[in-house]
């Protein structure tokens, strides 16, 4: 009686040994590929300059206007506003508008609180940005007086 081998569902040594190396490989490619990944989104959160602040220009002083408070007061201010580096000479009368819009109707302790004073300063500031497209940096008070 002879016998024949039967065919085994089991692989050869040299394929068994291809698949955990190829699986190691993959492995290793995929763990590359995360850290590059990791790596770049790391160095653009922190290592990445942050965009630097325009350079600061010329000043450009307003004609001090009056403005009607609440209870038949006034307020007189005058405003220079600090223009970015290279910015087109600017009309004032947009800045000017925009404080008669925003101080207007005030009571008189309110614009004399150095907080509340503050505030309505940075109301000013942002509403001149917005109505100059981001052409000026700061808006100073040169002249405060109410009565």
């Amino acid at each position: 009686m002879t016998m024949t081998a039967l065919p085994t569902d089991k692989k050869s040594d040299g394929e068994a040994d291809e698949t955990p190396k190829s699986s190691k490989k993959k492995t290793l490619i995929i763990a590359l590929v995360v850290l590059l990944a990791l790596g770049g989104g790391a160095w653009q959160f922190f290592l990445k300059p942050a965009p630097s602040e325009p350079a600061p220009g010329e000043v450009l002083p307003l004609t001090a206007i009056q403005v009607n408070l609440a209870g038949g007061h006034y307020l007189r201010i005058g405003l220079a506003l600090q223009l970015v580096e290279g910015a087109e000479e600017a009309d004032g009368s947009k800045a000017l508008d925009a404080a008669i819009e925003i101080f207007s109707g005030q009571k008189v302790s309110t614009v004399t609180d150095p907080e509340e004073r503050d505030k309505l300063k940075d109301e000013l500031t942002e509403a001149v940005r917005e109505a100059y497209h981001e052409e000026v940096l700061e808006v100073y008070y040169t002249d405060f007086v109410t009565q």
